[in-house]
Order: structure tokens, then C-alpha cells, then sequence
């Protein structure tokens, strides 16, 4: 029984620890602005676009950006799937489509859009073949200055 709570102390500590991609941008502007922190808006096409999902796995999945990115960022995923099984709830593809409008009126997928808490552009980027996570850490905060 010991063993069994210890597991899942560790688990939860690991959670809390995670970074967290907010549900709706909303949350992520309040967040923002409670916490001080920039938006990191990623325009994605998470089931079809490859340069996307090389982004994610090589960089936003790491261990490296994930411990950075909690203390430091809020981030949001503006998904734009084709698949019929990962299909988003209207109202959340609505504001994505809302938030491409304004930050992405190009369709340029990856596109990462680091914005302050008050959603100016402070600079954008995107996927680059054989960055490492630190690199790209760096990339994102060279915009914060």
C-alpha cells in the first residue's frame, strides 16, 4: 500500500511540474497577465502537417522545454486537424480560426507566435531541422527583450 501512494505522489509531483498547454486562449491571456508571462501560440496542424509534428516531438515534448516552459511561458495550441477522429469542438476551432485571422493570415504551418500579455507580437518562428530544445529556448526568449 506504501508503494502504491509513493507512485502516486511521484506521478502528481510530475504533473505540477509539466508544462501545461492551456484549453482555450482566453485562460491563456488570463494566465498571462496574472502570472507575468509571455503567450507562446503554436498554429498547428497536429495530424497532418510533418514540420509540425517534428516541432512537437523534437522540441515542445522534450524534457528540456517542458521544465523551462512551466516556469516561464503560457502556452496555447491553435490546432488545425483534418482527420475526422481529431476533430475539435466547434467553438474551440472557431477561435482558432479567430486567432489565425489575426496572427497567422498567411497559413504558415508550424508557426510559433510569442506574444505579450497584453497579445502584442513580440516576435515569431517556427520549425528548424536539428534545433535542440536549448536552441530554440533561446530563439523564443531572444523576443522578450
Amino acid at each position: 500500500m506504501k508503494n502504491i501512494i509513493y507512485i502516486l505522489l511521484f506521478a502528481c509531483g510530475g504533473l505540477l511540474h509539466a508544462q501545461q498547454w492551456q484549453e482555450n486562449f482566453d485562460d491563456a491571456l488570463a494566465k498571462a497577465a496574472s502570472e507575468d508571462k509571455p503567450i507562446v501560440l503554436v498554429f498547428s496542424g497536429s495530424d497532418w502537417c510533418a514540420p509540425c509534428i517534428r516541432l512537437k516531438k523534437h522540441i515542445f515534448d522534450s524534457e528540456e522545454f517542458k521544465d523551462y516552459a512551466a516556469e516561464h511561458y503560457v502556452l496555447y495550441e491553435a490546432d488545425f486537424p483534418r482527420k475526422k477522429k481529431n476533430q475539435l469542438p466547434q467553438d474551440k476551432l472557431n477561435r482558432n480560426k479567430s486567432l489565425a485571422e489575426k496572427y497567422n493570415s498567411k497559413g504558415y504551418f508550424p508557426l510559433v507566435v510569442v506574444l505579450d500579455k497584453n497579445e502584442n507580437v513580440l516576435g515569431t518562428t517556427g520549425f528548424v531541422a536539428r534545433t535542440k530544445p536549448e536552441k530554440y529556448i533561446k530563439t523564443l526568449n531572444k523576443f522578450l527583450k
